[in-house]
Order: structure tokens, then sequence, then C-alpha cells
């Protein structure tokens, strides 16, 4: 049976493609930050189908274990990997700090390049498959969400680049662009929103975006789709005989990148305004 690494198994799209790919036969190695994450989700998944294992996409030393695992593991082969770890952060420019920027880039860009580049001999001794969960905000970028945004772009460039490195090794690469999806990410991002802190210099700018935020926030995550959505696309590009280079999940992300492709980028940026509430 095949055998997968998923990061960021401990919910949301993690744990939903977990839980399918289990169900499909594979054998699941589920990258989680907490060990009780990996024991509640082992669990609910088949009998002996899924292997928590303590992956932090920022932690060398982990990703060197995560490999060593590989490594013993039959013949030493990858079958996939899908990099899904990844958190937002959001807020004007000139307010985040530096640490936060990094923060955003240190796990949804570094922390899946980090990753890649340890398992790719694994990957390429099984003619495996790589999976980017990147975002429809890798496409469209929305005021005050430029970090996350951000690192989603860099994630597409990556993946578009790999695609053409990699080819000689037989293994593919493609990048799952999801809307919005029904997850924890945004309840954790409203967290950050909520202890915003706008300093009084720039209170006339920015005063009221922290509840605008939160606003868009709590109604994105309200009309989202479920993951286990995410996680059928995840398993139909892994077993399709050739794999896609992108999916675009939901209706929303169509719409939005049918409107940026579209509209000239100063009737964009009026809507975008709007939605948010400027």
């Amino acid at each position: 049976m095949p055998t997968v690494l998923i990061t960021g198994a401990s919910t949301g799209i993690g744990r939903a493609t977990a839980l399918r790919l289990a169900g499909s036969g594979w054998t699941v190695l589920a990258g989680v930050r907490r060990a009780e994450d990996g024991v509640a989700l082992a669990a609910d998944a088949p009998a002996g189908r899924v292997s928590p294992l303590q992956l932090d996409v920022t932690d060398s030393a982990q990703i060197a274990a995560a490999v060593q695992e590989i490594a013993q593991r039959d013949a030493g082969g990858l079958d996939a990997l899908v990099n899904n770890a990844g958190i937002g952060v959001g807020g004007p420019l000139e307010v985040l700090t530096d640490e936060e920027w990094r923060h955003q880039f240190d796990v949804n860009f570094f922390g899946q390049i980090a990753v890649t580049r340890a398992l790719l001999p694994a990957l390429r001794s099984a003619h495996g498959r790589i999976v980017f969960i990147s975002s429809i905000g890798g496409k469209v970028a929305m005021g005050f969400n430029g970090p996350y945004a951000a690192s989603k772009h860099a994630i597409e460039a990556v993946g578009d680049a790999l695609r053409v490195e990699l080819y000689r090794s037989g293994v593919q690469v493609a990048l799952v662009e999801p809307g919005s999806i029904a997850t924890p990410i945004w309840e954790k991002t409203r967290g950050v929103a909520d202890q915003m802190r706008i300093p009084p210099e720039l209170q006339a700018q920015y005063g009221d975006i922290p509840e605008k935020m939160d606003k868009v926030l709590q109604d994105t995550a309200n009309r989202g789709m479920p993951p286990e959505a995410v996680a059928e696309a995840i398993e139909k590009a892994l077993t399709a005989q050739r794999m896609p280079s992108r999916v675009l999940i939901g209706r929303d992300a169509r719409v939005m990148l049918a409107a940026k492709r579209l509209l000239p980028d100063r009737l964009f940026d009026r809507i975008v305004r709007g939605r948010i509430g400027l």
C-alpha cells in the first residue's frame, strides 16, 4: 500500500486528508505538533493506518527524525508528501512586527521547503508526488492579509519551479488552491486580530480595522466548505494517472480569480474595500 506524509494533520484539511487516505488503504504518517492530537487522530482512523509523527515544520531535528522514520520503512521510499501545515497572520503592514512577518513565512514557506528538501530522496526513489496546500490567497491578495497572501504567493512560485526541476526525477507536483474552508485556522487568525494593538498615532488610519477583520474572518468561516472537500480533491490528485498542476476548490475561489483577471485593478480594489467596510 502507498505511504504518505501529511504535515499539519492535527486539524482541518490535514486531519480530513489523513482520515480519507487511511480509509482508502494508504499508510499515513501524520505530522502533528502535540502527541495528544496524534493519539486522537489514530483512534479515529482504521486500525494501523495512521502513524503520528511529532513534526513541527520549523524544527530541523523533528524533520530529520521524520526522514529516519521513513528510511526504516520498507524500501525507504515515500509515495506522497502533502505540505499542509500553515498559519494565518493578518493586519496592516505598518502595524505588524518583523517577528510576525517572519513567523508567517517560517511556517508557511520555509517550513514547507525544509520538509520537501529533506524528503526528496525518498520521494524520488518511489517516483512520488508532492502536494502543496496553497490558497486562493496565493492568487488574489486582499487588504490586511498581506503576510498570509504573500506566503501563499511564494508557495505558488515554488510549486511551479519544482514541476520543472523534478521532471527528470519522475516526481510530480500539484498546487491545491482552496477558497473558504471551515477550519480552525480562521478562529486562530481571529484570535490574532483580537490581540492586535493599534498605536495611538495610527488610530485614525487603522483603529477600526481589528473589528472589521474579525467580521470578515467570521463571514469567511461561516461560508466555508468542509475540509473533507479538499481531502477528496487531494486524493484525486494523488491517484490520477497524470497529476494536475493546479486544483482550484470552491465557488468563491473561482469567482475571486475570475474577477481579479477580468476587472481593472482599481475596480477590484473598490470591491475589496467594500467587502472589508472601508
